[in-house]
């Protein structure tokens, strides 16, 4: 007798509607995050449809649009035209969207018209978490990593590339103007005066256009060559201040170059400074996974608490540098769960001499490296109390060298980057959709978002609806 086979009949008629709840297993993070979204407070988003007088087509629920978004940023899926055919092909994207299509335009309108809000989920999914006993704030890990912006480096200019591209524009112009007038001269020595022509050339509108935006970027460029000339000015006049008062203290003149104090009227930008015509305000910053590389983007800030990974802070800056971050980042951890951790790590490119005296940060066990030296490897370690007129570097550097410092410093890397790992390699966000400084900042909160709702999903914490 031959091998039996189930009934295989692709044309079969379903003999009674099917209910989504068949579609997948109950442990299925779709099931769980239908849940979180009717956990969490969507006023914000539905407030905004108030206003409207009732006519005209009905909106898409927004309870599904948001559950279908957070499930595309928590699985890699962030193109809006992706998503919408995952709807069809994806049972989870279809269970999630009850059966229904939003097109792209509708899923990239309503993020972008939502997307403070949706940002603003970040901090509710967090005190979920909390909740969940997966913050404790005993140790919070801060870094940073640099994410791709929405526009190619080759659409940046230079300042010096500017000024000469300005020339030549200007140049081109008058030669076109005077081609124009001797055209129109000619012209009117034919057919006589009176013949209107009101449009531009298409060649000189263009020429034209690019000259403008090349003088908003020059002036850009040199509006924050001022801004950083005046920061420079005022740090200086604080070290020079230190400076003095050590001098008076000590009754010796401090050895080495005092430091010179700008002045912001006289400040130019650099030759190299770059900015680019499709995000204006991305910049150019060196590729932390390519070394000697660079990408046009953000540096994208995280605080990840050590219990479960949780990511209790996120910030964007257009710095390529992580020095001014420490502060704000630990400020949004107040921010966000009403109080400061007991411990900070970070590494040697937030350290300060000001961010560690800062009167913020006075409860907080800070353990920031102040070079770039391996202390745990490098170092012997000791157990003597630092010396007693020791300055605020030497003082960290003393405490990274305790055992207990130690062992802080050493769980950094551990709490951190696997969390940037995650969003980058394991559900590859390496670009944002999204242009300008603030709606960068936005989406990497919801980026962050869903990475925290996997932690809560992980756990195996149900929620309990509004």
């Amino acid at each position: 007798m031959g091998k039996s086979f189930l009934p295989d009949d692709v044309n079969q008629s379903l003999l009674f509607p099917p209910s989504l709840h068949d579609w997948l297993p109950e442990n299925h993070l779709a099931r769980f995050l239908v849940d979180v979204v009717s956990a969490l407070d969507l006023s914000a988003i539905y407030a905004s449809y108030e206003a409207g007088d009732g006519r005209g087509k009905s909106a898409y629920a927004p309870a599904m649009m948001v559950r279908v978004l957070l499930y595309g940023y928590a699985t890699g899926v962030y193109s809006s035209r992706k998503m919408e055919a995952k709807t069809y092909d994806d049972v989870a994207f279809r269970y999630l969207s009850a059966d229904a299509h939003p097109d792209h335009d509708t899923l990239s309108e309503f993020r972008n018209r939502h997307l403070e809000a949706l940002a603003g989920l970040f901090t509710q999914a967090l005190l979920l978490c909390e909740k969940a006993g997966l913050v404790k704030l005993g140790h919070v890990s801060i870094d940073g990593t640099k994410i791709k912006a929405n526009a190619s480096k080759h659409k940046a200019m230079s300042y010096a590339r500017m000024g000469e591209t300005e020339q030549r524009l200007k140049a081109e112009i008058e030669a076109l103007l005077k081609q124009a007038e001797d055209v129109d001269a000619a012209e009117d020595a034919q057919y006589g005066k009176g013949k209107r022509g009101d449009e531009l050339p298409e060649e000189l509108a263009r020429r034209e256009s690019r000259l403008k935006k090349i003088a908003q970027a020059k002036a850009e460029l040199e509006q924050e060559a001022r801004q950083k000339a005046e920061r420079e000015r005022a740090e200086a006049e604080a070290k020079l201040a230190e400076r003095r008062d050590e001098e008076a203290r000590t009754g010796k003149k401090k050895r080495g170059r005092e430091p010179s104090v700008p002045d912001p009227e006289q400040a130019q930008p650099e030759a190299k400074a770059q900015r680019n015509f499709t995000d204006p305000e991305s910049r150019i910053m060196p590729d932390g996974a390519n070394k000697g590389s660079f990408l046009q983007g953000y540096n994208a800030q995280a605080a990840v608490d050590a219990k479960a990974q949780v990511i209790v802070a996120a910030e964007v800056t257009q710095e390529t540098n992580d020095n001014r971050q420490l502060l704000p980042v630990l400020g949004q951890v107040k921010l966000n769960l009403g109080r400061s951790p007991e411990a900070a790590s970070a590494d040697a490119g937030y350290w300060s001499e000001a961010n560690a005296t800062d009167e913020s940060v006075a409860g907080i066990d800070l353990h920031i490296a102040t070079g770039r030296d391996k202390h745990e490897q490098n170092i012997d370690a000791t157990s003597e109390p630092p010396p007693i007129h020791a300055t605020a570097k030497e003082a960290m550097r003393h405490k990274l060298r305790t055992e207990a410092g130690r062992s802080i410093y050493k769980m950094r890397k551990a709490i951190v980057e696997p969390v940037f790992g995650q969003i980058k390699e394991q559900r590859g966000f390496r670009r944002f959709s999204l242009r300008g400084l603030d709606n960068v900042r936005r989406e990497w909160k919801l980026v962050c978002l869903a990475s925290n709702l996997l932690k809560l999903f992980g756990s195996g914490w149900t929620p309990q609806p509004a």
